[in-house]
């Protein structure tokens, strides 16, 4: 039987615990997971792809089968192909991600017709965790710690740090 490959991706800027949840959800799954850091051109970043693997890397290191790969210049389907990905696995938490994921799905299928996708719903306390909505609240200096693993609050730490010292 081939290794049961999967492909979690998103920009993670930053990751959430709901990320976390999903990631390590779909990790019981598969004989490897593979995490990865995308660039997305539709949003603004807060981190950079060195600083979010950082991040992620530390929240997930609990979790031997997973492994990371980041992009800034390629799609998820050509990225899962050199991979050997079986399947991509995508989390919902609510109607407007199922249009997204399902307008996303239309083109991965017909790039990667072997890749299949499967979709983890996000646990209740989760539903209305977004990575834009914790943005949002940092440009507000609100605490965000209840929303985000510790190794975001640690590279924020860092990040205002080196803004100091410049």
């Amino acid at each position: 039987m081939p290794d049961r490959i999967g492909l979690f991706t998103g920009s993670f800027d930053p990751v959430t615990k709901g990320h976390l949840d999903l990631i390590e959800r779909a990790s019981k799954l598969f004989d490897t997971l593979y995490v990865g850091i995308f660039y997305n051109i539709n949003k603004q970043e807060l981190f950079n792809i060195e600083q979010k693997e950082r991040m992620v890397r530390k929240t997930v290191e609990h979790l031997a089968n997973v492994r990371f790969v980041t992009s800034h210049d390629e799609l998820a389907v050509d990225v899962a192909k050199r991979l050997g990905v079986t399947t991509f696995v995508r989390g919902l938490r609510n109607g407007a991600d199922i249009d997204y994921e399902a307008n996303m799905q239309f083109y991965n299928n017909h790039l990667a017709p072997e890749l299949e996708t499967i979709y983890l719903v996000s646990k209740p306390q989760y539903q209305y965790l977004t990575s834009s909505r914790i943005r949002e609240l940092l440009a507000f200096d609100q605490d965000i710690s209840a929303y985000v693993p510790q190794s975001v609050m640690n590279e924020l730490e860092r990040k205002n740090e080196k803004t100091k010292t410049i």
